[in-house]
């Protein structure tokens, strides 16, 4: 039991974390450059891009496949979730306010690797029998020929996501109902236990129409709360502005470590929100039917924006807004709570219970998928994944019922692992995205719609679709 202990607190490791934190920037930074900024110099596109697609969703009337707007809301329900509400009150009450800076700095900087793996999961996608699967283990197999690399991937991403993520999820939902309605915890794990069933075993298709209902009520539900506690204090905007950066850059708090736990926290709650270069995300960018794989780099890159710019960041003003942020012993969600109810009143504590479990339950299922695309590389057997399912379904119980820093733990430490295969494994590919993104870019100058072939670019191999 200490040797497992040990090795979990090794996802805490500050060495460790710093590895990675320097990694997950420089390639950014990197691919930032690479593609020109294509997260900034495309942002108009891509709402373009979403709205199409969100139309398309709706008048389509093929009960196969997963539309562009479909995956985005799988993958963008698999990052807002406890991130956004439990992990930035955990980033700021430990962290301090600047925290939120290095969240948004992470964000943006990262949104460049995210299109890049995003677009590197359409490329090399492979037909099934709900339309499309793909990720990172299947560009390791096909663009590098290292299907043992991606067997690794996919472990990890199975029991990361699919496995300790939805502990994460599910101890969160389990604390916010415990703390707004005193409903035993593990009468919440058993009901969520069954909720989850409902929809898994229903396959990427049923995740996909039930990640569409939920992923736009739920966010725009909680900005509009958002938008009303900043309108109540506009007053005090420009102090909190204020307030974050001057945390982020109290370079008089470096010699006790205050600067390095703002930069920490931010950065590792933000990784866990937005997962930008992770390679989680790809595996719901591959189900998209588009006509160029930039198309969906595109849409995933927006929904690292939506994640932590928009949703992180209305939880951070909620919660400095308030000033509850410096009480001793209010972490987690409960801090969001009470942030919310002294803003509010007494219905807060009850709204973000309830916003807790439609951002946890959609996570849960669109964490779900991720590991299902993945056993499916290893091995497509039914047996195989029936028994993972039931394990999805036992860890969520698991996570109603157990403590909070053990879970966060585990998740922190998994999360690290699979960063680090993806990060090297698209620092090899990135050309490939960045020749997919000038094609794309040389189509749309002609005055064309873009469309993929395999032979778009020269000496691509390894390809399954994008035939003429």
């Amino acid at each position: 039991m200490n040797t497992l202990q040990n090795f979990i607190s090794f996802g805490n490791n500050i060495l460790w974390s710093y590895v990675l934190i320097i990694l997950l920037i420089s390639v950014g930074v990197y691919f930032s450059f690479k593609c020109n900024f294509v997260q900034f110099r495309f942002i108009g596109e891509m709402f373009k891009l979403l709205g199409e697609g969100a139309s398309k969703s709706v008048t389509s009337k093929d009960k196969k496949g997963v539309s562009s707007f479909q995956a985005f809301c799988i993958s963008t329900a698999s990052r807002v979730g406890t991130g956004n509400l439990a992990g930035v009150a955990i980033a700021i009450s430990m962290g301090g306010p600047g925290a939120v800076f290095w969240m948004w700095l992470i964000a943006l900087i990262g949104s460049a690797s995210s299109f890049v793996e995003s677009t590197l999961a359409q490329i090399y996608k492979v037909k099934d029998k709900d339309g499309y699967r793909g990720g990172p283990a299947y560009y390791m197999e096909k663009a590098l020929n290292k299907r043992w690399m991606g067997i690794i991937f996919s472990i990890l991403i199975t029991v990361c996501f699919g496995l300790v993520f939805n502990s994460v999820q599910a101890n969160t939902i389990s604390l916010a109902f415990e703390g707004a309605f005193g409903v035993n915890r593990l009468t919440v794990g058993i009901i969520l236990s069954l909720l989850t069933a409902l929809i898994i075993f229903g396959g990427v298709t049923r995740i996909a129409k039930v990640a569409e209902v939920i992923v736009p009520i739920m966010a725009i539900a909680y900005i509009l709360v958002a938008l009303f506690v900043l309108t109540k204090n506009i007053a005090h905007i420009p102090s909190m502005f204020k307030l974050i950066l001057s945390d982020a850059f109290d370079f008089n708090g470096i010699i006790g470590g205050g600067i390095g736990a703002s930069v920490m926290m931010g950065i590792k709650r933000g990784l866990f929100s937005n997962e930008a270069g992770m390679g989680s995300a790809p595996n719901a960018a591959a189900t998209a039917e588009v006509t160029h794989p930039v198309k969906q780099g595109f849409i995933q890159t927006l929904g690292v924006f939506t994640d932590t710019i928009i949703i992180c960041s209305c939880t951070a003003f909620i919660i400095l807004l308030s000033g509850n942020y410096t009480a001793e012993g209010l972490t987690g969600i409960q801090l969001t709570q009470n942030a919310l109810a002294s803003q509010v009143g007494s219905w807060g504590n009850i709204f973000i219970a309830v916003c807790i479990l439609l951002f946890a339950y959609s996570s849960i299922i669109g964490n779900y998928y991720y590991g299902e695309t993945n056993i499916e590389f290893i091995k497509a057997n039914k047996i195989w994944l029936f028994i993972y399912r039931s394990f999805v379904v036992i860890m969520v119980l698991f996570g109603s019922l157990t403590g909070i820093q053990l879970v966060w733990d585990m998740a922190d430490l998994f999360m690290g692992f699979m960063a680090l295969i993806n990060l090297i494994t698209i620092i090899q590919l990135g050309g490939i995205a960045s020749a997919a993104l000038k094609d794309y870019v040389n189509q749309k100058k002609q005055g064309k719609d873009p469309v993929f072939t395999k032979d778009s670019i020269e000496g691509l191999t390894g390809l399954e679709c994008w035939d003429e």
